[in-house]
């Protein structure tokens, strides 16, 4: 197979997530969809469809192969490192108001949203049962991460740890994989036409999530102070991907892991983010630069990414 069938292929992996993207940003920009719209259909992905479509994926799946505890660990370390690495260069080159925001923005990715629909494309039911299992993960990490940037950044900012642990426990997509995990390693089995209701319910999470995206992307607001966002989206989606994925490599993941861990890596910056930092005080228009340089970026560096990693016949 030559480097353009290589990368034709990536194109069709990458460009149906994107274009949903684009899409929701062209719609918004018409007025055809609008902010109660996309306040609705953000609440009802991540309360049901996607909880609907995780627990299905990992009740399929064979978790001899999705649930990888080293895969995990990893996951965690690597993530762990990231935020260390951001924490400490926000110390140099960011202004004290701004470095919980920036930090948040470079280490907290989309996975759920966008990091799952590429692992679907990319490697089917792998994707989706393993991404689905690694997603309980990042939740809880992410969460308490920005946590913790946020506040020790805002010295006049307090939070209550049991609310964030009280809210993460009650999580939907946390609840998905609790209840999915035992489901699917005692091979519970449901009537068919549950199973099908349920892939009906759980086919309008993908299309319905990416509309809400690129709905959300302002590009107005990309025009607002660039720099400190632009230096965030880089560490975001370029950097710190590749200094991830070099070291997963190095750790002995091949294939569809190391694509999958890559594609978390790569997701761009969560919109929650934005709702964390307004929450907490931080600077939510620098939240909002960061989101939507992100999610611009994610089209050529995730595409670049998997075409990289194929031609090696690495993921």
């Amino acid at each position: 197979m030559t480097l353009a069938d290589v990368f034709l292929q990536t194109l069709e992996t990458t460009l149906p997530v994107f274009s949903m993207v684009f899409i929701g940003l062209g719609l918004r920009r018409v007025g055809w969809i609008d902010a109660a719209f996309i306040h609705t259909a953000s609440a009802l992905v991540f309360k049901a469809t996607l909880p609907t479509l995780v627990f299905l994926s990992i009740i399929r799946a064979d978790l001899n192969v999705a649930l990888n505890p080293g895969l995990l660990v990893f996951f965690l370390c690597a993530t762990l490192a990231s935020f260390a690495l951001t924490w400490l260069w926000a110390g140099f080159r960011v202004p004290e108001k701004d470095r919980g925001v920036y930090v948040q923005g470079a280490f907290r990715g989309n996975c759920g949203i966008v990091g799952l629909a590429l692992a679907a494309n990319l490697y089917g039911d792998f994707g989706l049962s393993a991404g689905g299992i690694l997603l309980g993960l990042v939740i809880i990490s992410y969460n308490a991460l920005s946590v913790v940037a946020l506040i020790a950044h805002q010295p006049g900012q307090t939070t209550s740890w049991r609310r964030i642990l009280h809210d993460i426990c009650r999580n939907p997509l946390i609840l998905a994989v609790v209840f999915a995990i035992p489901v699917a390693w005692l091979d519970l089995t449901f009537p068919q036409w549950v199973l099908t209701s349920g892939d009906y319910f759980a086919s309008l999470t993908l299309p319905l999530a990416l509309l809400c995206i690129g709905a959300t992307v302002s590009l107005s607001a990309i025009r607002g102070d660039s720099g400190t966002a632009i230096s965030s989206s880089m560490l975001k989606m370029v950097i710190l991907p590749a200094l991830c994925t070099a070291a997963a490599w190095l750790a002995g993941f091949r294939g569809p892991e190391l694509g999958l861990l890559f594609l978390y890596f790569a997701s761009p910056t969560a919109a929650a983010s934005f709702v964390m930092a307004k929450a907490l005080g931080g600077n939510s228009r620098l939240a909002a630069n960061i989101i939507a340089l992100t999610t611009l970026l994610a089209s050529i560096t995730v595409t670049l990414g998997v075409f990289i990693l194929r031609s090696a016949n690495l993921a």
